[in-house]
């Protein structure tokens, strides 16, 4: 077992990511950025290390998480998820100091961070996948000419992110150049490269995605799917499992086909493999692979009754997932009961664009009861929500049997809930769940 972990990260997945290393009897070190002092992350944790720079800047600085976990004696680092979760130089440097990285090794990191060279291992399998382009495309005349062979409305999306982020819809030719520009600049901005490709757009789909567990010794289990469909600029706000109104017929092959992937590239750890469904044809599209933890992970858990985070770290030490006393069962024992829904509570102005809300919070009452399921990193009220970092100020899981009785309970604990100071997004969730 280790004896200590270092967790990457910030604000609520830094804190589930603690609660499970403590749950196991690991020492846990948290990292914070100037604006982070006193976070509720680096009042959970056994240890703590300050890190000199202010903002997002902090948590990207590969050579400072590395020293802080040199500094601290740490065996191994959980990246959380955004930030370096995804990044192979990240995983390279913890390989070179002798530290393990939680998630998958800096190979797969940058195929899979690739989204054209996870399509192109998808046709390989012969998954099914949208029509679009193999490569990045290069400039606007070959923006054009694949553009006319794909016909519209195609999206554009960024080769090397996610997160909504570098991607437009194109609905006509006259806009293509236009809304090029556009993703490629906003995608370089965001994840500092501005490659994108083009995809067909199917308008009514819905958004389906299969969490997966590997572990060192080959072994691949899926954990069912859940429903990511309700979003807003391309980014999830509710998420469900399992899904409402897909044939299980679907979802078979879906779950199949996760695995398959995983197993062709060799993957490890913790993953996610995102479909698209179209809701018409009841036609089904690989579109990519997430290499790490999910924010609406806590579904899936509420679902299964397994603890994922637990699981990563499990793998991380080269726990066999069949194996006794820690172990997963075998995938035709993973069932799945009940219905879990999340929403993601934000600092954010629904009736402005949903432009996100920063300052202080004067009066901060959360929901509760049975069935509810809490995960943020607000400690108190008086706390400061900063513009450095995403608008996201809680999670709100909520179990029940069926899934109207989910929607009642999430209906109720929204209303429960009580926050001044700052804008959030509980009137629109409110909407979008009655």
């Amino acid at each position: 077992m280790f004896q200590r972990l270092l967790i990457a990260n910030r604000g609520e997945v830094a804190v589930r990511i603690l609660r499970a290393a403590q749950d196991l009897g690991i020492a846990t070190v948290a990292v914070f950025s100037r604006d982070d002092a006193g976070a509720l992350h680096t009042q959970l944790a056994d240890q703590t290390v300050a890190l000199e720079a202010t903002g997002p800047a902090a948590y990207l600085d590969i050579a400072a998480l590395i020293a802080a976990a040199r500094a601290t004696g740490c065996e191994a680092v959980h990246p959380g998820y955004g930030f370096l979760s995804e990044n192979p130089d990240f995983s390279k440097a913890c390989e070179k100091a002798g530290i393990i990285f939680i998630g998958p090794d800096p190979k797969i990191l940058t195929m899979m961070g690739d989204k054209t060279a996870a399509r192109n291992v998808a046709r390989k399998l012969r998954v099914p996948i949208l029509e679009g382009t193999d490569e990045p495309v290069s400039d606007r005349k070959e923006a054009i000419a694949v553009a006319k062979k794909i016909g519209f409305p195609l999206i554009i999306k960024a080769a090397f992110g996610g997160g909504g982020r570098g991607m437009r819809i194109v609905r006509e030719a006259k806009d293509l150049e236009k809304l090029l520009d556009e993703a490629q600049t906003e995608a370089e901005r965001a994840f500092g490269n501005g490659a994108v490709f083009l995809e067909k757009f199917v308008g009514k789909a819905k958004h389906i995605e299969v969490q997966i567990l590997a572990d060192k010794h080959g072994t691949v289990l899926h954990l069912h799917e859940r429903d990511c469909s309700v979003q807003r600029r391309h980014q999830k706000v509710i998420e469900q499992a399992p899904s409402y109104g897909v044939k299980q017929s679907i979802i078979d092959g879906l779950c199949d086909a996760a695995v398959k992937l995983a197993k062709e590239v060799k993957y490890t750890h913790a993953g996610t493999v995102e479909f698209l469904v179209d809701h018409e044809s009841g036609e089904w599209f690989f579109i990519e692979m997430n290499p790490r933890i999910q924010v609406e992970h806590t579904v899936t858990e509420e679902i299964t009754g397994i603890d994922i985070v637990r699981s990563q770290i499990l793998i991380a030490q080269g726990h066999k997932m069949h194996d006794e006393p820690l172990a997963l069962p075998a995938q035709d024992k993973i069932e799945k009961s009940g219905f879990a829904v999340q929403c993601r509570i934000t600092t954010e102005d629904p009736e402005n664009g949903f432009t996100p809300d920063f300052g202080k919070i004067l009066t901060y009452r959360s929901a509760g009861g049975f069935g509810i399921r809490l995960d943020g990193a607000l400690g108190a009220t008086n706390a400061v929500i900063t513009p450095y970092y995403d608008s996201m100020l809680v999670k709100m899981t909520v179990f029940a049997r069926t899934y109207e009785q989910a929607l009642d309970r999430m209906d109720r604990g929204l209303r429960e809930f009580r926050i001044r100071g700052v804008k959030t997004n509980i009137p629109f969730l409110m909407n979008v769940v009655h």
